[in-house]
C-alpha cells in the first residue's frame, strides 16, 4: 500500500508532487513521492522474490507490443478527457465571475457548448469529446476577449491619468530646477597641500 497523506485541501492544479522511481542492479524498485508544499514524503520498495526467466521476459515484451495500439488509444482518451475536464472547470469559473461581460446570446452559446462537452464526457467518445472541446474553445473566446478588453481599457485609463499627473508635475519641477541652477555659482577648485612640497 502506498498512500501520500497529510496533503491539505487545495484548488485543482495547486499541489505539486515530486515522484521518483529508481531500479537498482538487483531489480529492486524504489518509489518515492514528496509533496513540495508540505515536504511530506512517502517511500516504498518493491522487490521480486524470484526473477523472471528469459522466456517469460520475451512473452511479456510480446504482449506489450500487441497491446501498444490499445494503450495508445487509451492514453489519447485519458488526455482528451483531462483536457476537457480542465477546460470545463476554467470556463465555468470564468463564466461565473465574468459572465455579465458578454451578451445573452454569447452566454447561451457558451452554456450550450459546456452542456455538449459534459454529455460527450459521459459517453466517453473521444471524437465527440474533441469536437465538443473545440466548439467550447471557439465560443468561449468571446468571454476571454471581453475580459481582456475591459482590463486593457482600465490600464489605458490609469496610464493616461498617470501621464497627465506626471506632465503637470514634470513641467513645474523642471522650471524650479532651472531657477535654482541660475542662483548657484559653481566654482571648480583643486586643493593643494603646500607643506608637503
Amino acid at each position: 500500500k502506498f498512500d501520500l497523506d497529510g496533503i491539505p485541501p487545495s484548488p485543482r492544479g495547486m499541489p505539486q508532487i515530486e515522484v521518483t522511481f529508481d531500479i537498482d542492479a538487483n531489480g529492486i524498485i524504489h518509489v518515492g513521492a514528496k509533496d513540495l508544499g508540505t515536504n511530506k514524503a512517502q517511500h516504498i520498495t518493491i522487490s521480486a522474490e524470484n526473477k523472471l526467466s528469459k522466456e517469460e521476459i520475451k512473452k511479456f515484451i510480446k504482449q506489450a507490443e500487441e497491446f501498444a495500439e490499445e494503450d495508445k488509444k487509451y492514453k489519447e482518451k485519458v488526455e482528451v478527457k483531462n483536457e476537457s475536464d480542465s477546460l470545463l472547470y476554467a470556463t465555468e469559473k470564468s463564466l461565473k465571475e465574468h459572465g455579465d461581460k458578454v451578451s445573452q446570446d454569447e452566454r447561451l452559446a457558451i452554456d450550450r457548448a459546456v452542456g455538449e462537452l459534459k454529455d460527450a464526457l459521459k459517453v466517453e467518445d473521444v471524437e465527440k469529446m474533441k469536437t465538443a472541446k473545440e466548439e467550447l474553445i471557439k465560443v468561449s473566446q468571446k468571454l476571454g476577449e471581453a475580459i481582456y478588453k475591459e482590463a486593457q481599457a482600465k490600464t489605458q485609463a490609469s496610464q493616461a491619468a498617470g501621464a497627465q499627473a506626471g506632465a503637470s508635475g514634470g513641467s513645474q519641477g523642471g522650471a524650479e530646477a532651472a531657477s535654482e541652477e541660475k542662483k548657484e555659482d559653481v566654482v571648480d577648485a583643486e586643493v593643494v597641500d603646500e607643506t608637503k612640497k
